[in-house]
């Protein structure tokens, strides 16, 4: 079953691993490889040891005859013996042994932990059996020091791996950092910005030249859209504005007012695009100290096509805003009218600073907007089903506008809960103004 990484893993934590653990399996293989030929190495010298030293006395017992084999031999096929030949010198080495071949071997003589060597010498009938021995002692302590090296040396080493490896990722993806940055900064008004391109000649400068040739072409494809929505709507705003007169001219029929009000929604709606367009266009506004209290209560006492529904307005003296007035007005006109087309019997308008926010909310007492909606409702031509179906419904365009106008101004639109019905509230950035009693926002 293969493993994978979780999600949350970045490139970085995941070469960082992969690193360290290829270093440790080659660390982990060259210290046994290592341990054993240390080994193997000392053991042979020793047993090289053992043999070169029973050389040595056999060449001086014998007087003239050669030795006739040197073997090396296991421990327990060792004969020693406690007396030798006479005329043979006396042997003062604990890890020498000089017997005869006939004579029963020794117990007291610890072969454990030693390499064993023996050479015969024959001298006429008589043949004398020299055995040494080499301690493994040296070895051993050798070993144990290479095992304590490795034990600490080991971790040691791959700490340093696994920190020289995030550093250098790390690094190297820091342009990778800059690039996402760069990206979640550009929005469809800032197109015209691009990615960062390191100057090294690798992939990720080939990442960065990619993204931006494929902004240049998103550029160009979204000023096309642009310069379309515009068009089109500058191009119907005439033959539109002369079917209106004309039908005017004749709404005494029953037909041409029922065609008057489609050339009204047709004008809306061509109206609404254009504003669209142009917002995206990223116009900026003629901006200037407008009192929102007074705006509001300028739009919402027009007059709309249902007078069934009251209008009332709870308005704090000096609430002023930065902003377009033109714009704001739209933003107002916008939702008294989406509000009026919802209720029951009433639409609440409030304006107040709280906190030195400007707080706008328009409240009525209709269906309200569903939890699953309240983001999908500032959508282009989005409307619910219920008010799809209603003769008097907007075209989808107007609380897109107002999210627009909005956020262009450096503020933000959502729907709040406040009992029964819609409550659309507005924030923006007050002007503070001297003298005005500013009011606390109220407590959550």
């Amino acid at each position: 079953m293969r493993l994978h990484p979780p999600a949350r893993w970045s490139v970085r934590l995941r070469a960082t691993i992969a690193a360290t653990l290829i270093v440790a399996v080659a660390l982990g293989g060259a210290s046994a490889v290592l341990t054993t030929v240390l080994r193997d190495n000392l053991e042979e010298s020793a047993t090289k040891d053992a043999a070169r030293r029973a050389a040595a006395v056999s060449e001086a017992l014998s007087t003239s005859s050669p030795a006739i084999a040197e073997t090396v031999r296991p421990a327990e096929t060792v004969r020693p013996a406690e007396t030798v030949r006479p005329g043979t010198p006396t042997v003062q080495d604990p890890d020498l042994q000089i017997s005869r071949l006939d004579e029963p071997p020794r117990t007291d003589w610890d072969t454990a932990g030693y390499m064993v060597a023996s050479t015969a010498v024959e001298d006429g009938t008589d043949v004398v059996t020299v055995t040494a021995r080499s301690s493994l002692e040296p070895a051993r302590n050798a070993l144990r020091v290479l095992r304590r090296l490795l034990v600490f040396g080991v971790p040691t080493l791959l700490l340093l791996v696994a920190g020289l490896t995030w550093f250098f990722v790390g690094k190297a993806l820091v342009p990778v950092s800059a690039i996402r940055a760069k990206l979640a900064d550009i929005t469809a008004r800032d197109l015209h910005l691009r990615v960062p391109v390191p100057s090294a000649r690798d992939e990720i400068a080939s990442l960065a030249r990619t993204v931006n040739a494929t902004l240049d072409r998103l550029e160009n494809a979204v000023e096309q859209h642009k310069r379309f929505v515009a068009d089109a709507a500058h191009e119907l705003r005439s033959p539109i504005a002369a079917l209106r007169t004309r039908l005017e001219l004749a709404a005494h029929e029953d037909a041409a007012r029922e065609a008057l009000t489609d050339v009204e929604r047709l004008q809306s709606l061509t109206a609404d695009l254009l504003l669209l367009a142009r917002l995206d266009a990223g116009e900026p506004p003629r901006r200037e100290e407008v009192d929102l209290g007074q705006v509001a209560a300028e739009e919402a006492l027009r007059p709309r096509p249902r007078p069934d529904v009251r209008v009332r307005l709870a308005v704090q003296p000096d609430v002023v805003v930065d902003g377009s007035r033109s714009h704001l007005a739209r933003l107002i006109t916008n939702l008294v009218d989406n509000a009026v087309r919802h209720a029951r019997a009433a639409v609440e308008v409030r304006v107040a600073n709280e906190g030195g926010v400007a707080m706008l909310e328009v409240r009525d007492d209709g269906p309200g907007v569903p939890p699953e909606h309240r983001e999908a409702v500032f959508d282009r031509f989005t409307r619910l089903d219920w008010a799809r179906a209603r003769d008097s419904g907007g075209s989808g365009l107007g609380l897109a506008i107002v999210w627009e106008i909005a956020v262009l101004h450096g503020g933000s639109v959502s729907i709040a809960d406040r009992g029964a019905g819609a409550c659309f509230v507005v924030r923006l950035d007050a002007v503070p103004q001297p003298g005005a009693a500013v009011a606390l926002a109220p407590p959550a």
